[in-house]
């Protein structure tokens, strides 16, 4: 592709979130973000993309798109990719993937997700919403659940009836959003390191307090999210689960080629795209489980967009996302 004349398309989309989603780092009520139509004028190939960034970098993602220009060579967009913000830089890296058969022929369909259950007491009706709507086997079960939004007393209370709904064989995972402290974690420690019902706890520390992190994890499982798209890191030595979010972490290529070859305790999740990057990252969950440690993806069954804009197929959410 070296030398090829590429233009760039992009369209904005919005959807609201009902309800909300709540998390240690606020509600979150709508998504935003940018679809991406790459186009090599000489072959007629089209390949897709998108931006979804989380709302606190939404403002540098439009600098940044605004910054680029509408026809470029390939040879240009590869080092720019280094310079963008990870959002953007999923969207062009993803396009190119596509022109460049990267994702290997037909895009694979979704794994098994683990449920996405909402803050606070909520969750209890919504896991036995999940649990009655699980087509699977108990063993394959696995529910998430938002912790670090209520008083960590009332979050320790919830968590009993919880546990109790969960099948014996099934599985818990509790991601604080890297919103405790450490004493708060040592607390929950102390309650789940003989739970056979936990998966693991979900970035429960700041991505910053890399020594909290691995003590943490000496006593219990422990993965790392947002750590990953932080300037600290990961801390070193980690052996963890690493939970990806690809959509969030910049060019997904070199993912793509990580998960074809096999790497270990990786999990992929969806940062509520719309169809174009939930296909994506649905393929890349699907190569994940396909890995020597398979798990529950990290879909967020329910909570993405609807109608044309979650379309698997990328021209119809184009059409939906407006002029």
């Amino acid at each position: 592709m070296a030398g090829t004349l590429m233009r760039l398309h992009w369209r904005p989309y919005r959807w609201v979130l009902h309800p909300p989603l709540i998390t240690a780092s606020g509600p979150w009520s709508e998504r935003r973000g940018w679809l991406l139509r790459l186009e090599e004028p000489a072959s007629g190939a089209v390949g897709w993309g998108e931006a979804a960034p989380l709302p606190a970098h939404h403002g540098r993602c439009a600098d940044a798109l605004a910054a680029l220009p509408a026809e470029c060579s390939a040879e240009h967009l590869e080092p720019t990719l280094r310079t963008l913000p990870g959002p953007v830089a999923f969207a062009i890296g993803l396009a190119l993937a596509e022109l460049e058969g990267l994702h290997g022929g037909p895009w694979l369909p979704a794994p098994a997700s683990a449920a996405l259950l909402p803050a606070g007491s909520e969750a209890i009706a919504a896991l036995q919403s999940a649990l009655n709507q699980s087509t699977g086997q108990p063993a394959e079960f696995a529910a998430k659940w938002k912790v670090g939004v209520l008083d960590p007393d009332t979050e320790l209370q919830l968590l009993e009836p919880l546990l109790e709904q969960l099948p014996s064989c099934a599985q818990l995972r509790l991601d604080a959003n890297g919103g405790w402290d450490r004493a708060t974690a040592g607390r929950w420690a102390m309650r789940l390191q003989t739970e056979s019902k936990l998966q693991w706890l979900e970035q429960p520390l700041p991505p910053s307090d890399h020594a909290g992190l691995l003590a943490l994890a000496r006593r219990l499982p422990v993965a790392l999210d947002e750590s990953l798209r932080h300037p600290s890191g990961i801390p070193s030595g980690w052996s963890g689960w690493l939970v990806h979010k690809p959509a969030l972490e910049g060019d997904p290529r070199p993912m793509l080629q990580r998960l074809k070859q096999g790497a270990p305790k990786q999990m992929v999740s969806s940062a509520l795209e719309s169809g174009i990057g939930a296909r994506a990252v649905a393929h890349m969950a699907a190569l994940a489980s396909r890995g020597p440690t398979p798990c529950a993806a990290g879909l967020a069954p329910g909570w993405g967009a609807s109608g044309d804009l979650a379309s698997a197929i990328p021209q119809q959410v184009w059409e939906a996302a407006g002029p």
